[in-house]
C-alpha cells in the first residue's frame, strides 16, 4: 500500500461503520451523505482486499479483519483527535450531559440509589438513562453498539480487549430463613439444607444454578419449590413459610424484611461474586466519561 496517497477519511468513514453497524447512520457519525459513505466502504473494501462489513438482519457485521483493525484504527483516531483538539474538560457542575447505564439486578438495587443521590449533588444538569440487562455477554454489544455508555455487573464470560473494565463490588453468598422457620431456632447444615424447599433465583429462566452445580459435584440435589426472576424479592417471600434461599449477602442486609430473616453461612464452599465497571476503549479519554467513572468507583467504594 501507498501509504503516502492514502485518504485518512477512510479510517474515519470505518470507525463510523464498526460503532454503527448500518451505513445510514455511519454516515450521520462520520458528517457525511449515505452514497459518500457507501462509496468510502467499496474503497476501504479495495484498499484492505476484505469485504470487512457483511450484511446481516442484525446490520453490518464485521470480518474477522474489520475486527483486527477497529482497535488500532480508533486508537489512531484519537491521537490525531488530541492533538487537533485543546484538552477536553467536563464541568458537572455546568454542562448538561446524558448519559446511559446498563445495570443487572445487583447494581441497580445496591448501588443505584446512592449513585443518583450522588450525581443529583454534583452534576444537577445531567440526565442519567438506565438500561437492564440479564446476560452478562450482553454488555460487550450493548457497549458496542454505543446503546449504553458505561455497565455495572458480572463480567462476561470472554474478555474483549476493546471492551475496558475495573473491580467495583464483590460479594457473597450467604441462605436466608424466614426468623420463624425451623432452622432458625435449631441452626443450619448441609442435612438440614438437603431437606428444606429451596428457592432458585435465575434471571435466564434456569432450573438450576450455581448451588446445584456444587451440590451435584457430591452427588446431591435440593428441592426447588419456586422459582424467581430477580433475587431483591426474596427475602419477603421467607417470612411465614418454609422456604429456603441462597443469595448474595447484600440482598438481606438491604432488605425492607430484614427483620423478618434470619442470615446463615452456606453449608457449602461458594465462590464470590465480582461486579466490575465496564466501558468501551473508544470512551477511554473522553473528560466526560472518565468523571462519570471516577464518581461511580467512588460511590461503590463507599459502599464497602
Amino acid at each position: 500500500m501507498n501509504f503516502e496517497g492514502f485518504d485518512l477519511n477512510l479510517l474515519v468513514a470505518f470507525n463510523a461503520l464498526m460503532l454503527e453497524r448500518n451505513v445510514t447512520k455511519a454516515a450521520a457519525l462520520a458528517g457525511v451523505s449515505q452514497p459518500a459513505m457507501s462509496a468510502a466502504l467499496s474503497r476501504l473494501r479495495r484498499v484492505f482486499d476484505d469485504p470487512l462489513f457483511i450484511r446481516s438482519a442484525e446490520g453490518l457485521l464485521p470480518t474477522a479483519k474489520a475486527q483486527e483493525m477497529a482497535i488500532p484504527v480508533a486508537d489512531a483516531l484519537g491521537q490525531v483527535r488530541h492533538l487537533m483538539q485543546p484538552a477536553e474538560v467536563f464541568d458537572p457542575t455546568a454542562k448538561q450531559r446524558s448519559f446511559t447505564l446498563g445495570l443487572t439486578e445487583y447494581p441497580m438495587h445496591v448501588l443505584l440509589p446512592a449513585l443518583t443521590k450522588k450525581l443529583a449533588a454534583v452534576a444537577p444538569h445531567c440526565t442519567i438513562h438506565v438500561r437492564y440487562f440479564i446476560d452478562r455477554d450482553e454488555v460487550v454489544a450493548l457497549l458496542d453498539t454505543g446503546k449504553i455508555d458505561i455497565a455495572v455487573g458480572v463480567p462476561p464470560t470472554r474478555a474483549e480487549n476493546r471492551i475496558l473494565s475495573q473491580p467495583l463490588l464483590r460479594d457473597d453468598f450467604v441462605t436466608l430463613v424466614g426468623r420463624d422457620h425451623e432452622a432458625a431456632r435449631k441452626g443450619m447444615n448441609l442435612r438440614a439444607f438437603l431437606s428444606m424447599r429451596h428457592i432458585l433465583v435465575s434471571p435466564e429462566g434456569n432450573h438450576y444454578g450455581l448451588v446445584d452445580q456444587q451440590l451435584r459435584e457430591q452427588g446431591l440435589t435440593r428441592t426447588i419449590s419456586l422459582t424467581l426472576p430477580t433475587m431483591f424479592t426474596v427475602p419477603a417471600l421467607l417470612s411465614g413459610t418454609d422456604y429456603v434461599a441462597t443469595v448474595l449477602r447484600r440482598v438481606g442486609t438491604t432488605s425492607a424484611s430484614q427483620g423478618d430473616i434470619i442470615m446463615f453461612e452456606p453449608p457449602l464452599a461458594l465462590p464470590s461474586i465480582p461486579f466490575d465497571l465496564l466501558w468501551h476503549r473508544r470512551t477511554q479519554d473522553s473528560a466526560a466519561h472518565s468523571w462519570l467513572r471516577q464518581v461511580i468507583s467512588q460511590v461503590a467504594s463507599d459502599l464497602k
